[in-house]
């Protein structure tokens, strides 16, 4: 490699690089370091660096390297001999490695998701308009999952592009997929205490299985084995959309099954029992089918009969609505419906269908973004698949379809998924085409180190530190002195 960035059309590079070969298969000179440091230092010093390599085609023939296309690209992807030529063989002038080069723009929508949880999370309380719709509706909180499984599935066709042995592959996603979910368990599953309870560890009855961790990564297995069993790997370039057409049979599939059991299940009347100090049993009345409202969607149903209702979410956000009737203290007045005391999972089982076609989305960004080499093509291709999905999107809305989170309806898949196509290729055309990196480079820190800032966050590790100071008594810690200056007030 250090001979071809300065090989001109010399018939001395020739010879050397010739005599270099011809003493290198010699017995003496086999265990010699001194050939692949030497050798190609003379070569660079008795040759004019600035000329053009204008034979370079012939002498790699000359060499017995072949026809090899020694063009940019490949210029890349091989690894230049160490200076002191210790531990090197005879061929790693041939010697290939992988380039580390990671996408600014990628990067920054990732940190954007992050910044995007922070701000709903710890402001959503003060300013509830940017915390998440009680049902129907969108407000900003309702990005934020969206837009995770999204970035994630661009990951996914870059990660996956080139998967020799697809079995090892599916064992990595495997694995992968199984550490985030016991991740997500252990920090959303009750352990760590939050700003209301100074205790630590939870009731294994009551444990809450499902969440943010565990939703992605469902997610990111049924795109990783998407991308590493449907796709059509050819050696003849083909189109983007038949080469990954079976992805969009798996998408069409999942949302078939998804309409099918959310509209198509019977939901008969149920009860639970609300925790206090005297457990009491609420009813419900449902007996209908395909109802969509938070008391009796199907959704709910199959959480309570497949998790059990003591591991789904005990404050769901539907108890943010008027009827009922909430306090500021967070209770719900005895006088409310029954369904206003249940538990709820916005993370359950039927929803991450829905929600790992949203990934499956992103995955196709991904394939535009790893096929396609110039920024036009890329841009346009994303521009028309998120066109195509928001007025999609919208349509469904106004046939009677809810734009509805907790359910991870259609119409809020296909809507977000084309708002996040649009914030990614906006992204892109300023970070990765004008070069305005410097604006987005705290975003890129924090895409970088996306899970480590979820931990510290979403798991109330930031507040388990703060609560950590207090005056006297462990009630009067420090963060009980901020939520009551700014949140109370």
């Amino acid at each position: 490699h250090t001979i071809y960035n300065c090989l001109p059309s010399l018939p001395l590079a020739s010879f050397l690089l010739q005599l270099h070969l011809s003493l290198s298969t010699s017995h003496f000179f086999r265990s010699k370091s001194l050939l692949n440091s030497f050798f190609p230092n003379i070569i660079c010093l008795l040759i004019a660096p600035g000329e053009k390599k204008k034979n370079n085609m012939a002498m790699a023939i000359a060499a017995g390297y072949g026809q090899i296309p020694f063009d940019e690209e490949m210029q890349k992807s091989f690894r230049p001999p160490s200076p002191t030529g210790a531990g090197d063989d005879d061929h790693q002038l041939l010697k290939p490695y992988k380039k580390s080069k990671r996408l600014a723009s990628l990067d920054a929508f990732r940190g954007l998701c992050v910044l995007l949880m922070i701000v709903v999370d710890y402001g959503g309380s003060v300013f509830p308009i940017i915390g998440h719709s009680p049902w129907n509706g969108l407000h900003l909180a309702d990005f934020v999952m969206p837009f995770f499984l999204f970035v994630v599935g661009i990951s996914i066709a870059l990660v996956y592009k080139k998967e020799p042995n697809r079995s090892e592959a599916t064992w990595k996603a495997v694995g992968r997929a199984a550490k985030l979910f016991l991740l997500g368990i252990l920090l959303q599953g009750g352990f760590l205490h939050g700003l209301n309870s100074l205790t630590y560890g939870v009731d294994l009855e009551r444990i809450r299985l499902l969440g943010i961790l565990q939703r992605i990564s469902i997610g990111y297995l049924v795109g990783a084995l998407c991308e590493i069993w449907l796709s059509r790997r050819t050696r003849r370039e083909v189109g983007i959309l038949k080469s990954y057409y079976l992805h969009w049979v798996a998408a069409f599939a999942i949302i078939a099954v998804y309409l099918g059991l959310l509209y198509g299940l019977y939901v008969p009347d149920w009860q639970f029992f609300v925790p206090g100090q005297v457990y009491h049993e609420c009813q419900v009345k449902c007996s209908v089918r395909g109802d969509v409202g938070p008391a009796c969607n199907s959704a709910g149903m199959i959480d309570r009969y497949v998790l059990g209702i003591n591991h789904l979410y005990a404050k769901p956000v539907y108890k943010n609505l008027k009827e009922c009737n909430i306090s500021r203290d967070k209770v719900v007045p005895e006088s409310a419906p029954s369904w206003c005391h249940a538990p709820f999972d916005p993370e359950g089982l039927l929803s991450s269908l829905t929600a790992a076609v949203t990934c499956l989305i992103g995955l196709q960004y991904g394939h535009v973004l790893a096929h396609l080499q110039d920024h036009k093509g890329r841009l346009e291709n994303w521009c028309v698949f998120s066109v195509a999905f928001l007025v999609l999107g919208l349509f469904l809305a106004l046939l009677g379809f809810p734009i509805n989170k907790p359910l991870y309806s259609i119409s809020y898949m296909l809507i977000t998924s084309a708002t996040a196509g649009i914030t990614f290729s906006a992204l892109y055309l300023l970070v990765d085409i004008y070069g305005y990196r410097w604006l987005t480079l705290p975003l890129e820190w924090m895409g970088k180190h996306a899970l480590s800032i979820f931990i510290v966050v979403s798991s109330n590790l930031a507040v388990i530190v703060i609560q950590g100071f207090y005056w006297k008594s462990p009630q009067n810690n420090l963060m009980n002195c901020i939520v009551s200056l700014f949140v109370h007030q």
